[in-house]
């Protein structure tokens, strides 16, 4: 069969929370396409060990930095240390681990302010740092990592569903600004998905109701028109496509990655 194209090679590539789970299978799936890769995280020792694999599984250009991206000034370094390495920057995918799953009434103020920094501002910070090189170059993919609780919110996870859906409106408002320079800004939402978080909120819901986590992420599978969790490939898959030449005109879009776990039309 012929091999489909997708524009990615050579391209300069920043993967946010790529050491585990969906980041480091996206990661991965732009060193198979021949990009040059550039993974962070917060763990160094898990992050190294995910880019040296990586790194020679692909034969692939891996530069990664253990930082927290709600550090704004570690994120500005690490654009300009990337920028080094590669020479420039044609893709950023924006991602950070998901707040504490509670309910509403049990969520503490500072425990709000750590929500928006995580998952809204880190977003924030990535895109300012990169669109000005991508506009130099008047070539450009944001893809952001949300969740499919952005159209259709997960209970207990108040704090991921208020301030992911910040990022959708961040998205459609950077996709109207930034079209003009040929750069396409556009959100991922996965449903529930074979991952470290998922597993942890399987075990946190399984202690509160009394049946096995495996129980848990039975039922949520069912849930789904697909009848199962999702893998991280298939959600790199779809961030790939949203990168490609493929996709390039399309912008300022919600792409839901979640076998039918979304009930809406």
């Amino acid at each position: 069969m012929r091999r489909v194209e997708t524009g990615l090679k050579n391209r300069g590539v920043i993967v946010a929370a790529s050491s585990t789970g969906i980041g480091r299978a996206t990661a991965e799936a732009f060193a198979r396409e021949g990009a040059q890769v550039a993974m962070c995280a917060r763990t160094a020792e898990m992050l190294n060990a995910a880019a040296t694999e990586i790194r020679k599984r692909y034969n692939a250009e891996v530069y990664s930095e253990a930082f927290d991206v709600t550090d704004s000034g570690r994120v500005k370094r690490f654009v300009e240390q990337v920028v080094k390495q590669f020479g420039r920057i044609d893709v950023c995918v924006t991602n950070a681990g998901g707040p504490a799953a509670k309910p509403f009434m049990a969520v503490e103020p500072h425990e709000w302010r750590h929500a928006i920094d995580l998952n809204l501002m880190s977003t924030i910070y990535l895109a300012r740092e990169v669109v000005p090189h991508m506009q130099r170059r008047r070539w450009g993919r944001i893809v952001t990592l949300t969740s499919v609780s952005v159209k259709q919110p997960v209970p207990d996870l108040v704090m991921s569903n208020a301030v992911r859906a910040a990022v959708v409106g961040l998205v459609k408002t950077m996709a109207n600004e930034l079209g003009k320079d040929n750069i396409t800004v556009n959100n991922v939402g996965p449903g529930f998905t074979d991952t470290e978080r998922v597993r942890e909120l399987a075990v946190m819901r399984a202690g509160a109701t009394g049946i096995t986590p495996e129980e848990i992420t039975s039922r949520w599978g069912a849930e789904a028109a697909l009848k199962r969790i999702g893998k991280p490939e298939e959600i790199a898959d779809a961030i790939v496509f949203l990168a490609s030449e493929r996709a390039s005109f399309i912008t300022g879009q919600t792409l839901l990655v979640d076998g039918g776990y979304y009930k809406g039309i």
